[in-house]
């Protein structure tokens, strides 16, 4: 087992897991907004110290130049994506299942993003994944 392909998968895990139950948990009378803004806020803290202690404060300038669009649509993306799922659990979906439904539909779609964006190859056994996948979302559903 190759660690440097397993430690990272770890930490996704784990942060999900943490994500998906203060998503579940977060009061229903608070604004989504407010409370992602503080979120942020408090993510942009921590990210900032991480990032100047890792490139060095003289060297924080030259590495935000090279920042381009990315940055700017990841945080519509964010944004979308943590509105979502508070609406997804303040509408009654179960933690176990939200994420899963998620997390399928989104393998799915990537699958055909890939492909057609970065013209990565997709055999014949992910296609049937698909299927499989699609059936797998009936299911959890019913």
């Amino acid at each position: 087992m190759n660690w440097n392909l397993v430690w990272p998968i770890l930490i996704v895990i784990l942060a999900n897991t943490f994500y998906n139950v203060c998503m579940k948990s977060m009061p229903s009378d608070v604004n989504p907004f407010g409370a992602l803004m503080v979120t942020y806020c408090v993510a942009a803290i921590i990210s900032a110290a991480i990032f100047a202690f890792a490139v060095g404060p003289s060297n924080v300038g030259a590495e935000i130049s090279k920042i381009n669009w990315t940055s700017i649509i990841l945080a519509l993306a964010i944004v979308g994506l943590e509105v979502g799922y508070v609406f997804v659990y303040r509408a009654g979906w179960q933690v176990s299942n939200a994420s899963v439904v998620a997390n399928i539909g989104l393998a799915c779609v990537l699958l055909i993003v890939g492909y057609f964006l970065y013209r990565e190859n997709v055999s014949i056994r992910q296609i049937l994944g698909i299927f499989v996948c699609m059936i797998g979302l009936i299911l959890i559903n019913l």
